[in-house]
């Protein structure tokens, strides 16, 4: 990924934020049958580490039924892709194009890449491990302590879709991260363009241009 200095993320609690926050990881791989994407919830299971050097762990699980298991060996090289928040910039939201009119339209995002190497697990106990978890972590963002469980549902119910899955564990020792929010502006079209964001509906984003 194309990085320029100033768009660099390299803020170890920001980018375990921006994971945990957004799961729902791209997961892109070059098997026996060449290139291929999944898209997949991870749970990050470690990272540690400082700027530039940071590793970790990722879990997860695919339907028993995708190929990707098979086509994949173990420990090949895979990247997995969370692409957080994102929103178009337009030009007419920074004060310094009314004076030079020397501005273009741009795209603000923030993502993370993660360089590591996969492998399968077909485990109950494992399953059943990072499924609770994952369960867990999403029902309480979704419904609080009213979540679903998986002890709602019936016990051979449960058993029967943790046969229809497999696990994927990926072990990650390089990550790139981005966050390009307006910082190659003056502060005065960063903070105005957060501040229409704002009134837009994006206070997420606009807050995360305001902490660049």
């Amino acid at each position: 990924m194309y990085v320029p200095p100033h768009f660099a993320e390299t803020r170890p609690d920001v980018i375990r934020q921006l994971i945990e926050e957004f799961p729902l990881g791209s997961l892109v791989t070059n098997g026996s049958n060449g290139l291929d994407a999944n898209v997949i919830p991870f749970e990050l299971a470690e990272m540690t580490g400082g700027s530039g050097s940071l590793r970790g762990l990722l879990r997860g699980h695919i339907a028993r039924a995708n190929p990707l298991w098979q086509d994949v060996a173990d420990g090949s090289d895979v990247l997995v892709v969370f692409r957080a928040r994102d929103s178009y910039v337009s030009p007419n939201w920074y004060p310094s194009k009314h004076e030079t009119h020397r501005l273009v339209p741009t795209w603000n995002y923030q993502v993370v890449n993660v360089h590591g190497r996969i492998r399968f697990i077909d485990d109950e106990k494992f399953l059943r491990a990072v499924v609770g978890r994952l369960t867990r972590a999403h029902e309480r963002r979704a419904e609080g302590e009213r979540g679903w469980r998986m002890a709602d549902a019936p016990a051979d119910y449960i058993a029967s879709m943790l046969a229809a899955i497999v696990g994927v564990e990926i072990v990650f020792e390089r990550v790139v991260a981005k966050s390009k929010l307006s910082q190659n502006r003056e502060d005065r079209d960063r903070l105005a363009a957060a501040d229409t964001l704002e009134m837009r509906g994006l206070a997420e984003m606009a807050q995360s241009m305001r902490d660049a």
